[in-house]
């Protein structure tokens, strides 16, 4: 037993407590405003120009605000139907009613923070998917005043990970960095995902199997992995090292 543990702890170290200390020593390096008012949350310029007419669903994620920024990032999904001119950008946030609509500008930046692309999906496809992804919207339970936890859950990325699980044919899974992803929206220890399956105790403890996915163990809402299909190493704070997920 103790030598299992001696084990243990050398690889706890080595794939949870190293790669935090190294996203903390980037974190610390950089400039960070402390206050959402000293943020900047304008446009990053991203969907700069003339949208074209195809439908798009886009999500996105950007490092979160203040010292959650470490290890954990903030994700928000767009739509835009065929022919329309803006995209409707929905995600949760901690204060007042979680669920936002159009609470920011599509592609603005998060407490100063560049958002990254995660997919896209566009034409005839998306078209048919936004009703689908709209229905999803609607059936997020934590949508209430004061259901937001940061940690473990539910929380944005949560929120996103509802929308892709229960509309699979986008395609994508959430980074590690994502803190919350693995928390049961439905309560159940056992679930499915969009691409495999979850046994998670309450967003603490999870182990994740999936064609996307890979291999993920989240201890404490930090998650490290493995993905197959595309070879990447998946580290807490650090997020993917291997080949892109698109």
């Amino acid at each position: 037993m103790k030598r299992l543990f001696k084990h243990f702890s050398l690889w706890f170290a080595l794939l949870y407590l190293l790669p935090v200390g190294i996203a903390a020593g980037i974190w610390f390096s950089e400039t960070k405003p402390m206050s959402w008012r000293h943020a900047d949350w304008s446009s990053s310029g991203q969907l700069a120009g003339k949208p074209s007419d195809e439908a798009e669903i886009r999500v996105y994620t950007a490092r979160a605000g203040r010292y959650k920024g470490i290890v954990a990032v903030h994700s928000w999904l767009l739509v835009k139907r065929q022919g329309a001119r803006t995209y409707d950008r929905y995600e949760v946030v901690g204060w007042g009613n979680p669920v936002r609509h159009n609470a920011y500008v599509p592609d603005a930046r998060w407490y100063s923070n560049e958002p990254e692309l995660l997919t896209l999906v566009r034409g005839d496809k998306a078209q048919a998917l936004i009703p689908e992804v709209l229905e999803a919207i609607k059936s997020y339970p934590y949508s209430g005043r004061g259901t937001y936890q940061a940690w473990p859950g539910p929380n944005s990325n949560t929120f996103i990970a509802h929308v892709l699980d229960e509309v699979p044919a986008i395609g994508a899974v959430l980074p590690p960095t994502a803190v919350g992803k693995d928390y049961p929206v439905d309560g159940h220890i056992i679930a499915r995902t969009a691409d495999g399956f979850r046994i998670s105790a309450g967003g603490l403890m999870s182990l994740t199997l999936g064609l996307r996915s890979g291999f993920e163990l989240n201890l404490l809402g930090l998650v490290a992995g493995f993905d197959i299909l595309r070879p990447a190493l998946k580290l807490p704070g650090i997020g993917r090292i291997g080949l892109p997920t698109t």
